[in-house]
């Protein structure tokens, strides 16, 4: 087998389609659909099915998948050695998140680890949802629960705290808010209640509130409604300094503590580069949510 045909292979199972792996490999999908026939019959066997959906694994295709992995993390190691680069922060790094840390944590953290390693590259890819590493969409992902299935290395990170606030105009206006009681005057503002795409993020059972009257699948955009003066809304105790006028409400009745996880491919454990960027960006979170939860306020304020 050739690596290259291997490279091609890993490509087609994560894109699921030749155009797919054609633009993450920068080569036309007939060239793909090529080298996927010839690896096909080296291995006398059929990697892939093709259906309307695009391409996927048959069993032995499967059965191949996590050693085609473990060659990719071999060459991608050795090739860290041959440069002499093993031990230094180079090269690309794509971090998937949800947005709401995307928004107010990651910026300044990224900046932080870009200041002490200028030859890294860091990207962030925020998306309201659950990030595939088997398919590469993300080197790294952050999650707010645990999985409990797939190939991957599981670290927790920190714990983060919630609270219910509102901003000051809207609660100038509005009828006073002494227990859980009275939210049932005001609106709510909170995530639209069938693109939830995490258990942990359905705040609204907490706070005896059934019914979100200005919703959003983005934390941004939550955040927003609030400083309109739109609501009363869950909001991360380290996102309330970067709106200026947000306050908690019925803070001794509802506090909520989340934590954040840090998603890694299985294979991707023995690369001592992926380790010391896990560890770096571990680090940077804990300190930044320490310091916002405490007061702190935003990068440059």
């Amino acid at each position: 087998m050739d690596w290259d045909d291997l490279r091609v292979f890993l490509a087609v199972a994560r894109a699921e389609s030749l155009s797919g792996a054609g633009r993450l490999l920068k080569v036309d999908a007939a060239t793909v659909g090529r080298r996927v026939a010839r690896l096909e019959e080296a291995l006398d066997t059929k990697l892939f099915l093709k259906s309307p959906q695009g391409y996927t694994l048959t069993d032995p295709g499967a059965r191949m998948l996590p050693h085609a992995e473990a060659m990719e993390q071999a060459m991608s190691g050795a090739a860290e050695e041959i440069s002499g680069q093993t031990g230094k922060l180079t090269g690309q790094m794509r971090i998937g998140a949800p947005d709401g840390i995307a928004n107010y944590l990651l910026p300044q953290i990224c900046r932080d680890i870009s200041n002490d390693n200028p030859e890294l590259e860091l990207q962030i890819v925020a998306l309201p949802r659950v990030f595939n590493l088997s398919k590469r969409e993300a080197d790294m992902a952050i999650a707010v629960s645990r999985p409990t299935a797939g190939r991957l290395t599981v670290q927790k990170l920190t714990d983060y705290r919630l609270s219910l606030a509102a901003h000051r105009s809207y609660l100038a206006k509005m009828p006073p808010i002494c227990s859980r009681a009275d939210l049932l005057a005001h609106r709510m503002v909170g995530y639209i209640p069938d693109m939830i795409f995490d258990k942990e993020l359905d705040y609204m059972a907490e706070t005896g509130v059934d019914r979100v009257t200005l919703a959003s699948n983005s934390v941004s955009v939550q955040m927003q409604m609030l400083r309109a003066g739109g609501g009363i809304g869950i909001v991360h105790d380290f996102a309330r300094p970067f709106v200026p006028g947000l306050e908690r409400v019925l803070p001794d009745e509802i506090t909520l503590t989340r934590s954040f996880w840090l998603l890694r491919h299985a294979d991707d454990r023995r690369s001592e580069r992926l380790s010391r960027i896990a560890e770096v960006l571990g680090q940077g979170l804990r300190r930044e949510v320490a310091r916002l939860e405490g007061g702190g306020g935003p990068p440059g304020l």
